[in-house]
């Protein structure tokens, strides 16, 4: 068994599929079969059954998965350690990132980043900002950036802050809403909760869902064309300034703020990828550079 192999068994074991797990990897799925049956001659043993739904595995097989995973997370810290030997930052930086923040944030701030130090390259994850907070906790990444008051015991840095928003093409009354078309997107949990609870706070009848998508952007758009309302923050809509909009408040009449966070461990900061990066991230000015 090399790293490779144990690669291959990791990531068809988070697949539970072998077409995705070979796309994946990018080999074809007969080598990754292939890869499979050797593992299971070396072993002696079943390693996965495959049946309709996918893949699944034996008792061996969840055991080798798991060591898999450990094995391969111990390889990278020695990579790690022994590349922090030297004063160069260099290595790969593992970032776990928000779907808005790739698509209006990262490329602008890992470019910057890459002209300072050349010899960085990248692993980045997108999720929602619950799964991206577990990510940093399990260090499968070295740094999230991860929207919402989540808890977290160790080091984060707030990078900014935005309002939750009604938005329309045209100019509505608020107190229409419950009768209005909505469209809606998938969103993490935490900004969910929120939403909802303004909503009955406010209405006493569900709101009206006529179309849902899959992204903020693409909620943005079906606004913009005329489509319904959407509730979304405001950093996604600054650019639009003839949508109609009308930030959210409590009932204390305060706008309901969403913040945006840095989420990291102390001790990653020992490895000089990790600090030079949080250094880069504390010297921006964040709503006017990233």
């Amino acid at each position: 068994m090399n790293e490779r192999d144990w690669l291959v068994l990791q990531t068809l074991y988070e697949e539970k599929n072998i077409t995705k797990a070979a796309q994946q990897l990018f080999i074809s799925q007969p080598a990754l079969t292939n890869r499979l049956q050797q593992m299971e001659q070396e072993f002696g043993v079943k390693i996965v059954n495959r049946g309709r739904r996918g893949v699944q595995f034996t008792p061996q097989g969840e055991y080798l998965a798991k060591c898999a995973q450990e094995l391969l997370f111990m390889t990278q810290k020695m990579r790690e350690n022994v590349l922090n030997m030297e004063d160069e930052v260099a290595g790969v930086l593992k970032l776990g990132v928000t779907s808005y923040f790739t698509d209006y944030k990262l490329p602008n701030l890992l470019k910057r980043f890459k002209d300072q130090y050349p010899n960085i390259e990248f692993k980045v994850t997108t999720d929602f900002s619950a799964h991206i907070a577990q990510m940093v906790y399990n260090q499968e990444v070295h740094v999230g950036f991860v929207r919402g008051d989540y808890t977290w015991k160790d080091q984060k840095r707030l990078l900014f802050e935005e309002t939750l928003c009604i938005v329309s093409k045209e100019k509505i009354d608020i107190q229409h809403l419950p009768s209005l078309p909505r469209i809606e997107y998938q969103t993490d949990s935490l900004l969910k909760t929120t939403v909802e609870k303004w909503w009955y706070e406010n209405f006493t009848q569900p709101p009206l869902v006529s179309i849902e998508v899959n992204k903020a952007d693409t909620c943005k758009k079906m606004v913009l064309n005329g489509l319904g309302y959407a509730i979304l923050p405001s950093l996604i809509v600054n650019d639009a300034d003839h949508l109609y909009k009308i930030d959210l408040t409590d009932q204390d009449g305060k706008p309901i703020i969403r913040k945006t966070w840095m989420f990291f461990h102390q001790e990653s900061l020992q490895l000089n990828i990790v600090k030079a990066f949080v250094d880069f991230i504390e010297q921006l000015d964040l709503d006017e550079d990233i």
